[in-house]
C-alpha cells in the first residue's frame, strides 16, 4: 500500500493493499476502500463512506461529510456509496444519506468535473458525465449516461432520465424526461439529445420512435394522461418507449414542459 507519511488513516479503515494515499488526506474509521482506487492529495473521507475498485480521487475532495440538513442528528448512521471506475476531479463535496442506514448512492464509470456538490441521499447511475460547478440538491435521482453541463442546479427530489441532457446553467425544478435535451431558467425541453443517442449506437429506427413519442406527449393536443393512453394502445412498443412511459407515469413533481420537439417527418 503506497501511504504517504503525512496522510491520516484510522486503524478502523479498511483498505485494499493496492490503494494509493497522497499527501495530507485524512481517512475516518469506517470507510472502506477497494482495489486500485487512488487518492490525490487533501482528500477527506469520512465515517460512512465506502468506496469501490478503480477509483480516481483529485486534490480537496470532501467525501461523506454529515448532510447539509437542519433536521439531521449527527448520531444517526448513515453512508455515502460510491461504486466502480468513478473519476471525481477536484474540490467535489458529497454528503451521506440522512435516514438510518440509508445512502448517497453514486454508481460506477462516471466522470465528475471538478466543484461539484452531490447532496444527501442522492442516486446517481452509471456512465454519467457532470460538468463543473454542477448541484444536485437532495434526494436527486440520477439515471445512466446523463450529460449535466456546468452550472446547472437540479431541485429537490427532481429526476433525471437516461440519456438525457442538461444546458449550462439551467434552473431545474422538475423531472427531466429520458433522451431529451432541457434548457433554461426555468428549464424546458427542446429537443432530443440527438448527438448523444447517436453516440450511444441507438439506432435511426429507435430514435425516431422515442420522436414520435415525444410529438405524441407534447403536440398531440391531448394531455399528458391522454397521451400516455394513446401511446399504450401501441402494439409491442419498444423498449426505450415503454421506460418513458414509466418515467412519466411515475412522477411526483411533474415533468419538464416542452419549448419545442423539432418538427415532423424522420428524426434524421
Amino acid at each position: 500500500m503506497k501511504i504517504h507519511p503525512t496522510a491520516i488513516i484510522d486503524p478502523k479503515a479498511e483498505l485494499h493493499e493496492s490503494v494509493e494515499v497522497g499527501p495530507f488526506c485524512v481517512i475516518d474509521k469506517d470507510v472502506k476502500i477497494g482495489e486500485g482506487t487512488v487518492l490525490d492529495s487533501n482528500v477527506r473521507i469520512y465515517s460512512g463512506t465506502h468506496i469501490g475498485k478503480f477509483n480516481k480521487i483529485y486534490s480537496g475532495v470532501a467525501l461523506g461529510g454529515i448532510p447539509q440538513d437542519l433536521g439531521f442528528k449527527p448520531e444517526t448512521k448513515t453512508y455515502l456509496e460510491i461504486g466502480d471506475h468513478n473519476t471525481i476531479r477536484e474540490n467535489c463535496v458529497f454528503h451521506r444519506g440522512t435516514k438510518e442506514n440509508g445512502s448517497t448512492k453514486i454508481g460506477n464509470d462516471n466522470f465528475l468535473m471538478g466543484n461539484i456538490h452531490i447532496a444527501h441521499d442522492v442516486i446517481l447511475g452509471d456512465n454519467n458525465i457532470i460538468v463543473q460547478s454542477s448541484m444536485l440538491a437532495g434526494h436527486v435521482e440520477v439515471g445512466n449516461k446523463v450529460f449535466i453541463s456546468g452550472l446547472v442546479g437540479v431541485h429537490q427530489f427532481a429526476r433525471v432520465g437516461d440519456y438525457s441532457m442538461i444546458a449550462g446553467l439551467a434552473k431545474v425544478v422538475k423531472d427531466v424526461p429520458p433522451y431529451c435535451t432541457i434548457d433554461g431558467n426555468p428549464a424546458t425541453v427542446i429537443g432530443l439529445n440527438s448527438v448523444g443517442l447517436k453516440r450511444a449506437g441507438l439506432s435511426s429506427d429507435v430514435r425516431n420512435a422515442i420522436k414520435r413519442t415525444y410529438k405524441t406527449i407534447y403536440h398531440s393536443g391531448l394531455n399528458t394522461k391522454q397521451a400516455l393512453i394513446e401511446l399504450k394502445k401501441e402494439t409491442n412498443p419498444i423498449q426505450e418507449v415503454k421506460h418513458i412511459i414509466e418515467f412519466f407515469e411515475s412522477g411526483k413533481r411533474g415533468v419538464t414542459d416542452h419549448r419545442a420537439i423539432g418538427g415532423g417527418g424522420s428524426e434524421e
